[in-house]
């Protein structure tokens, strides 16, 4: 690493005002940050100095997403070998789902990197590391089969209209992620619904044998209980891509049709436990939003008139991407509540949103994105009455210590 720092030390010069390459200052500035801890300290006020600043808290969270990607990969070749019956083994079928996945990563990165690059540079202020997460986060929300076009489109348009216009990094007051599918779900609905979005049976890159199938139902549990006959209620059954009945276990492991990063629930609650461990996110949201979800599930159950109202809680928890919503997206540090009670508040608020436009809405089967972007408005509100709540008691108590 000593090498290393000497050589950034050495070419450093060349991008700096007046160098060669300063036009690339920006880049430069990110990588080396990116690397090494900056030496840049404050020269007045008081400050806390810590090796551990954005960039490190990103990484953290990209660490935590690790699993979900993992296993995203592996389920999406599972799918695919699945829907057209054959059985390459292990390695086979995680290698399809990493040659199917890694490409939308790549647009992802590539086009949101690019546009974050272009804006410090024409600012001529540090590249923000927001999208360190965000980048990973997109492919992780969406489904295999979404044209990379479309994902170029969404994620442009989600960095720039929702993150650079009001000012980067620290200042979005929606996920940028969730705004990139949003635009996807809005713009482009037969890429983000149906049967066959969720797994990719056409291209096998060469990997395992087996004939493409012509038609078979891809549909994700969630998708299925939208479309569920009234004669089905207390007596659901999601089925798989051949039909056979899934179990509770089987919606918690996830080998399930679904967006890529969301199937599992172990993998997610693996992320969960890093996040938790690191200090990154917090448990009082995340365990909100589950609560929030449940008791809300539950009081459907009690009318139980439509098959999405049936769904037990627990089920509800696992299908969609309400467990990823939970973990990954309403804990955002920048999007979410701040203060300790807004953040029970805000993650409670999540989970009723999420189920409520899951059961009495089947045109967003889903519900966890809208909730989520919806209570992103209200996060600031939230905390704005917790902290004149705190004052008003406070105020309270010196009058009463004063008669």
């Amino acid at each position: 690493m000593k090498a290393l720092r000497n050589y950034l030390d050495k070419i450093k010069p060349n991008f700096a005002e007046g160098g060669k390459l300063a036009m690339l200052r920006s880049l430069f500035e990110g990588m080396e940050t990116f690397l090494f801890v900056s030496n840049d300290t404050s020269k007045s006020g008081v400050h806390i100095h810590d090796s551990i600043d954005a960039k490190r808290t990103m990484t953290a969270v990209i660490i935590a997403l690790v699993p979900a990607l993992l296993f995203g990969m592996y389920n999406t070749g599972y799918q695919h070998y699945l829907a057209i019956g054959a059985d390459p083994g292990y390695w086979m079928t995680f290698v399809y789902g990493f040659l199917a996945v890694l490409p939308i990563i790549a647009v992802s990165y590539i086009v949101g990197l690019g546009i974050e690059f272009t804006v410090a540079q024409w600012k001529k202020e540090e590249i923000h590391e927001g999208f360190l997460v965000s980048g990973i986060l997109i492919p992780l929300i969406v489904p295999v089969d979404t044209p990379l076009w479309m994902i170029a489109v969404a994620t442009a348009f989600a960095v720039i209209f929702a993150k650079e216009v009001f000012g980067g990094t620290g200042y979005n007051i929606f996920n940028v992620a969730l705004i990139t599918r949003a635009f996807l779900f809005f713009a482009y609905p037969s890429a983000m619904s149906g049967d066959q979005v969720f797994v990719r049976t056409g291209t096998t890159f060469g990997i395992g044998e087996g004939a493409t199938v012509d038609a078979f139902s891809g549909a994700t549990p969630l998708g299925q209980i939208t479309i569920a006959s009234s004669d089905q209620i207390g007596s659901f059954q999601a089925v798989d891509v051949l039909g056979h009945p899934l179990s509770t276990w089987d919606l918690f492991i996830g080998l399930i049709p679904g967006s890529i990063g969301e199937t599992s629930v172990l993998a997610i609650l693996i992320g969960a436990a890093i996040l938790l461990f690191t200090g990154v996110a917090s448990w009082k949201t995340m365990l909100s939003v589950f609560v929030g979800g449940a008791f809300t599930a539950a009081l459907f159950n009690l009318a139980g008139t439509t098959v999405a109202m049936s769904v037990s809680p627990f089920d509800h928890l696992l299908l969609g991407g309400f467990a990823f919503g939970a973990v990954f997206m309403a804990t955002d540090p920048v999007t979410s509540a701040r203060t300790e009670t807004g953040k029970y508040i805000f993650g409670f608020l999540i989970g009723v949103m999420a189920i409520v436009i899951r059961i009495l809405n089947p045109g967003y089967p889903e519900g966890m994105m809208l909730a989520i972007l919806l209570m992103n408005i209200f996060a600031p509100l939230i905390d704005y009455y917790v902290v004149e709540s705190n004052i008003k008691r406070r105020l309270k108590r010196a009058a009463a210590k004063q008669s």
